[in-house]
């Protein structure tokens, strides 16, 4: 069977999906199903984005922690880190500067 998928899903993307064995913990369609997704979410809220800015009168910055906080929930269909990877990618079309990743969750023992 010859796959003639056409869309290019970037080792960003597959590294949502990928173990320490650099191995796909989903099968690829839906690797591809979800990148997908995440990247028409991502251009569909472009403009959103740049009226936050424009109305609100915030910094960038603000405009994408918003939309992180936005998408970091069960009801946004998006998964926590596939959240993170849509809001750099706004970023990116937008040409703002990415936000920086968050510090690692401090251990429950201590």
């Amino acid at each position: 069977m010859s796959d003639e998928y056409q869309i290019e899903v970037p080792p960003s993307f597959y590294a949502l999906y990928t173990d320490a064995r650099q191995r796909l913990t989903e099968p690829l369609r839906v690797v591809r199903d979800r990148y997908e997704a995440c990247e028409d979410l991502a251009n569909h809220l472009v403009d959103h984005a740049r009226t936050l800015l424009f109305q609100l009168g915030v910094t960038e910055d603000d405009v994408l922690e918003r939309c992180l906080r936005g998408l970091d929930t069960p009801e946004s269909g998006v998964s926590g880190p596939e959240a993170r990877w849509v809001v750099h990618r706004l970023a990116e079309l937008l040409g703002w500067p990415f936000l920086p990743d968050p510090p690692p969750a401090p251990d429950a023992e201590g």
